[in-house]
């Protein structure tokens, strides 16, 4: 449900690992290209997409689904379950792909799905990892995380997804892998920034690392297993995130440390959604909710929404007090 570049990423990796993939496009032209050409005009239109079923009527798509596959971003995942909850098969398995808190209610995207949806947390599943879509659909070798607390339906999901260039582990930590996917969207910001402003390497690894010991804080906070924020989920994702010219979160900060405004960054990532743009202001509040201190999520909030400079942002920063690590 859902055809931007991870969607559509995943559908061709669900095929290649032999399921049936029926995809849902917003778009009635999209969704006639797909079906016809075997290709997404809009999103990784280079990539060949056989034997993959597509329609705009999402009555169509759900019908007689045992893996509702939830690719659209965070922000609109609500109204769109909304429309299409009297569709979804009572029995299947609701996976997420989207990364982020929601902006208000401060949901996990797991805790939306099953506020909208009625469904018991056992039927609701997260995938998370270093997943950037280009490099999945082409084939480079990759690993994720299937997380969902019933154990069978994340090993259904885990063999649905599963070929010789994707590699699917299974785990129960639905927090941590949510919150380690929220969370590295901000953190790719910042890297972004210091990027933009010509800083190295030094400050990068400085950067991750210390957004790592944020996500860590608020994951405990939040009931997650600190293991999880160390594999995959975690560290895995964030590296991938804050280090990649393909991440969308990066190249915004990145046109944002160059001086660009945020109309500027916008137009840098070709009208694509960077996620950490509303989820900084959700992760924020969430941890100031939880009595959590995330001192880079606060900076990238303040540089995108309060006119914060970057400059300012940095001396912040550093002129924080000193700490033991």
């Amino acid at each position: 449900m859902g055809a931007g570049s991870w969607g559509t990423a995943f559908a061709k990796v669900c095929n290649d690992a032999g399921t049936t993939v029926t995809m849902w496009a917003r778009r009635a032209e999209v969704a006639k290209t797909l079906a016809t050409e075997h290709r997404n005009p809009t999103y990784l239109p280079e990539v060949s997409l056989p034997g993959i079923a597509a329609t705009d009527d999402y009555r169509v798509a759900l019908d007689g689904a045992q893996i509702v596959v939830l690719a659209v971003p965070s922000q609109s995942l609500r109204a769109n379950l909304e429309a299409w909850k009297p569709a979804v098969p009572g029995d299947a398995t609701l996976l997420s792909l989207a990364k982020g808190i929601e902006t208000g209610t401060l949901l996990r995207m797991s805790e939306v799905i099953g506020e909208v949806t009625g469904a018991d947390a056992g039927r609701i599943a997260v995938l998370s990892g270093p997943n950037l879509a280009g490099e999945i659909a082409a084939e480079q070798p990759a690993a994720t995380v299937v997380a969902c607390t019933d154990t069978g339906r994340a090993e259904a999901v885990q063999h649905a997804c599963a070929t010789g260039y994707f590699r699917p582990y299974t785990n129960t930590d639905v927090v941590g892998c949510e919150l380690g996917g929220a969370c590295k969207n901000v953190i790719a910001m910042a890297c972004g920034i210091a990027a933009g402003m010509g800083l190295g390497d030094n400050s990068i690894a400085s950067l991750i690392t210390r957004g790592l010991a944020e996500i860590m804080r608020l994951g405990v906070a939040l009931g997650a297993n600190p293991v999880t924020l160390a594999g995959l989920a975690g560290v895995g994702d964030l590296v991938a995130t804050c280090t990649s010219p393909l991440s969308r979160n990066r190249s915004f900060g990145r046109v944002l440390g160059a001086g660009g405004s945020m109309e500027a960054a916008q137009q840098a990532t070709h009208g694509q959604v960077a996620e950490g743009v509303k989820s900084c202001t959700s992760i924020r509040a969430l941890a100031e909710r939880h009595g959590v201190e995330m001192p880079l999520t606060t900076a990238v909030h303040q540089v995108c929404h309060e006119g914060l400079s970057v400059s300012d942002a940095v001396g912040q920063l550093l002129g924080r007090r000193m700490k033991p690590e």
